[in-house]
């Protein structure tokens, strides 16, 4: 980032700025006490009353140049700390119901699950899938739905328990954990909540009667830790959708053992067979210079096509990773993605993702990965590579040496879905990056003034120092433009921008820019943007 579109939020004060400020008031403060206590000794001699009082005088002068120096620099502290807390609020939340959403679901699944673990507390899980939803939002149009989708978390809300917390964590998908709750317990409050959501005192402009199935699993009764929970919670589910949905399932193990026994398997052969018969189709988002409007470069995608048994990305990567073969999916979209870009302009960048669990994996390989580009004619050093934390890295060491490795043939990385919880501040604590890409939620909630623009323009003068600069993912309204350009932003995507679709090459491609610069600035000069 440059230092012309850089701005730091209003009562932020950097770590040196604080170090400066603290050795400054103790630098005052030392001179004090050794000239008070020699005063004192000159005075009175050897009288040691006197240079008690002497030395609790200097004390006493360092005492309050330091209440001077650090109380405004707590209340500021304490300021920005408010301001984030709110922000991760806006980014943990469904905007449409209000409820949770799913980066808030998997984080206080981790926290309760630890604390029954701990604790040997019963906990339960709640998996609910609205019934016919796609049917009525087709008949009756999206505003219907989102009318549905609302009144549905109102019935979550009444209906549950204080201490319980529901979730919306996907488009007709929703989730209750229930703390300190059994499997007869859970199945009871859904029972309940089905009950509320069919109930004729429902039919109101607002709440409308609505038809769900629902898994429940319990742990330790049934489950043994969070992946077993979660996983029996969905068994349970899909038992209640084929015994004709309206239903609420407990989970019992003769569901896993009739229908999961083969699941791996099932998935491996299923992702092998999408790999081996090239069922993958690019699609690339527009990623663009907000000052200028000009395209920058581009982030490549993955649609699944038929005959492929997965209808959007999300199942084909669960399927892969089920099924042991992440790795090797990763690296096949990674190759279909690169090979659609060859009419990509060439003052333009190709973003690709990786997930953690790859990097990590004992199969991943640097010289393998960049083979890819060198199959395809693909320049290294017009490769971004985004990389997001859901999961923390367990192997971090592993990782750097590994994208060290590419990093030196060119590639640049860039830290998605920052300000998405802890995940990302985690990752950034670990991985150094070229680009920092941040979370929609974040950028969709960044009105002016507001605590999710304080955050963010800590981040951006955070990618200054780090010499990277931000993407601004999600953004869908012109106004956005505005405020993050006077955040500092140089750079965005989102629908407002340009959808997913085919590259459109130009008509004469622009050549990269000539310049005697090498690293960062040469390659933010190539692109159309200002040297750092």
């Amino acid at each position: 980032m440059t230092g012309e579109t850089t701005t730091q939020p209003a009562g932020s004060v950097s770590t040196s700025v604080l170090t400066r400020r603290m050795l400054t008031a103790l630098l005052g403060a030392v001179p004090a006490f050794v000239l008070a206590r020699q005063a004192v000794i000159i005075v009175v001699g050897d009288e040691i009353l006197g240079i008690v009082a002497g030395a609790a005088t200097a004390l006493a002068v360092a005492a309050v140049l330091l209440a001077r120096t650090v109380s405004p620099l707590v209340a500021q502290q304490a300021a920005l700390e408010e301001r984030y807390e709110a922000a991760l609020a806006d980014a943990l939340t469904d905007p449409l119901t209000g409820l949770g959403n799913h980066r808030a679901f998997h984080e206080e699944l981790d926290r309760q699950v630890a604390a029954s673990q701990r604790y040997g507390t019963p906990l339960s899980l709640a998996l609910i899938d609205l019934d016919e939803f796609k049917q009525i939002n087709d008949k009756s149009g999206h505003a219907a739905g989102d009318r549905m989708l609302r009144g549905f978390a109102h019935i979550l809300n009444s209906a549950t328990r204080r201490a319980d917390r529901p979730f919306r964590i996907g488009g007709d998908e929703f989730a209750v954990i229930l703390p300190h709750t059994d499997l007869a317990g859970a199945h009871i409050v859904t029972r309940r909540i089905l009950a509320q959501s069919l109930g004729p005192s429902l039919r109101s402009e607002d709440v409308s009667p609505v038809s769900f199935s629902a898994g429940v699993s319990s742990m330790p009764e049934m489950a043994t830790d969070r992946s077993r929970l979660f996983n029996q919670a969905d068994v349970a589910l899909y038992a209640a959708k084929r015994g004709g949905r309206t239903d609420v399932v407990a989970f019992d193990p003769s569901l896993e053992a009739s229908d999961k026994d083969d699941e791996p398997s099932t998935a491996a052969a299923a992702i092998a067979d999408v790999i081996s018969r090239g069922l993958l189709r690019p699609v690339y988002q527009p990623i663009v210079a907000l000052a200028s409007r000009e395209v920058i470069g581009v982030e490549g995608l993955i649609r699944p096509v038929e005959p492929a048994p997965f209808s959007d990305p999300a199942g084909l990567f669960a399927a892969a990773e089920a099924g042991g073969r992440l790795v090797a999916l990763d690296l096949a979209c990674v190759e279909t993605i690169v090979r659609g870009a060859a009419d990509l302009p060439a003052n333009q960048f190709l973003s690709v993702n990786l997930s953690p669990a790859t990097l990590e994996a004992p199969e991943f390989s640097p010289a393998a990965f960049l083979s890819i580009l060198a199959r395809n004619g693909f320049p290294a050093d017009r490769l971004v590579v985004e990389i997001t934390e859901h999961q923390a890295l367990r192997e971090p060491a592993r990782v750097r040496e590994r994208l060290e490795a590419c990093r030196a043939a060119g590639v640049r990385f860039a830290a998605d879905d920052i300000g998405a919880g802890n995940a990302g501040l985690r990752l950034l604590s670990e991985i150094s990056f070229e680009v920092l890409k941040v979370d929609l939620g974040l950028v969709q909630a960044s009105a002016a003034g507001g605590p999710s623009s304080a955050v963010i323009g800590s981040m951006v003068g955070f990618a200054t120092r780090i010499g990277a600069f931000v993407i601004a993912e999600g953004i869908e309204h012109a106004e956005q433009i505005d405020q993050l350009l006077e955040l500092g932003i140089e750079a965005g995507q989102g629908y407002h921008l340009g959808h997913p679709g085919p590259i459109v090459p130009e008509m004469a491609p622009q050549a990269p820019m000539e310049t005697s610069d090498t690293g960062m600035s040469a390659w933010r000069q190539s692109i159309g943007l200002p040297a750092a």
